[in-house]
């Protein structure tokens, strides 16, 4: 974001704090939102494992721990999209 912009309420101290929020949002949105997926995946991974080897008797367990996994992504999504939000300065 240019510190030069036209907009009053973006120039001065106020553009320069809306800058470093903006990036530092971001960067924490994006680094929270790859956690959680790299936990999503590896949930889904570990529960498939689980049912595959075990097969019909197995499969509730692994299930469960997938959609563990799936969930945790999702959280973690959600909460990367309200800190990306925040450093924004969106409501």
């Amino acid at each position: 974001m240019p510190l030069s912009s036209n907009n009053s309420q973006d120039s001065g101290v106020t553009g320069a704090a809306k800058f470093v929020t903006s990036t530092l949002g971001n960067t924490v949105g994006g680094v929270g939102r790859t956690v959680g997926d790299v936990t999503g995946a590896a949930g889904r991974g570990v529960g498939n494992t689980i049912t595959n080897a075990t097969g019909s008797a197995g499969k509730p367990v692994g299930d469960a721990i997938g959609s563990v996994g799936t969930g945790v992504q999702n959280g973690a999504d959600g909460v990367s999209k309200g800190v990306e939000n925040a450093g924004q300065w969106k409501r």
